[in-house]
């Protein structure tokens, strides 16, 4: 079974939370075809959790929730992610600030 590339999968889940009604955005560009996608979950501003799309034992792609346990810790979300990305340049950081962030991640998973 083909691969979908990492950028498709973003160019869909930023429609979706749009057509949704949510606000999505790209805060870090990562490898077009193979980067790992992080997500950051808000709500009207309020930060949810991070969620980390990961390769499973199983062969298949699962979401994980990574990071700081407090989503209100602003600096150590950032700190976070900035590590995550020194580490992984061909990461993406997603931003979705939509109700229901989670949900909406999960929806389109089972989509890919």
């Amino acid at each position: 079974m083909a691969r979908l590339k990492s950028r498709f999968l973003v160019d869909v889940l930023l429609r979706r939370t749009e057509s949704a009604g949510g606000f999505a955005t790209i805060l870090a560009k990562g490898d077009d075809d193979s980067g790992i996608i992080l997500i950051q979950c808000s709500e009207r501003g309020r930060p949810g959790p991070l969620l980390e799309r990961c390769f499973s034992v199983g062969g298949h792609y699962s979401w994980q929730a990574v990071g700081p346990d407090d989503p209100d810790d602003g600096v150590s979300r950032a700190n976070y992610q900035e590590r995550r990305r020194r580490a992984d340049p061909d990461l993406w950081i997603i931003e979705l600030d939509i109700a229901d962030a989670p949900r909406l991640v999960a929806e389109w998973a089972a989509l890919t």
